[in-house]
């Protein structure tokens, strides 16, 4: 199985062209630091709960806010992914980004299961979303460096064109 550091590049020239004229790329953007404000939101009123006991309700509704984020990114990261790699999920060069996605993915789901269930207390949900926010921001930590990747590898493309 080929990895990304098969790659001498993050994208290929057409991948790159295909990223840069996808509609879904916009998308990511805007969703990508809005399901931020909304995790950072959330961690607050978790937080709060677990100290306080209080805001159980808005606690819990805001966990399934930054869930309902969280589905929408991956849905349109998907569709994003298949228009420049050609597959929806585990192109090469986002192989561990998306393995690790379906363990936030998980996570994020059980909690939903858990609240619908009763299966869990209240400081039992919240522990849960904790680490599911603990494992996000371990995804988001991978998406930013691939960020920065892409953009440091943006002068080697445009040297490139011009040869």
């Amino acid at each position: 199985m080929a990895t990304s550091t098969d790659r001498p590049f993050l994208y290929s020239e057409a991948e790159r062209r295909r990223r840069d004229a996808s509609p879904w790329t916009l998308v990511q953007g805007v969703l990508a630091p809005l399901q931020f404000a909304v995790f950072l939101l959330s961690l607050a009123l978790v937080s709060r709960t677990l100290a306080t006991g209080e805001g159980v309700a808005l606690a819990n509704a805001s966990v399934v806010a930054k869930t309902f984020a969280l589905y929408a990114i991956m849905v349109t990261g998907s569709l994003w992914e298949k228009a420049v790699f050609g597959r929806y999920l585990f192109a090469p060069a986002f192989y561990w980004e998306d393995v690790v996605s379906m363990g936030v993915l998980a996570l994020h789901t059980a909690y939903l299961a858990a609240l619908a269930t009763g299966a869990l207390g209240t400081t039992g949900l919240m522990c849960l979303a904790l680490s599911a926010y603990a494992t996000y921001l371990v995804n988001a930590g991978q998406f930013l460096l691939k960020l920065r990747a892409a953009r440091l590898q943006a002068p080697a493309y445009a040297m490139g064109a011009a040869r």
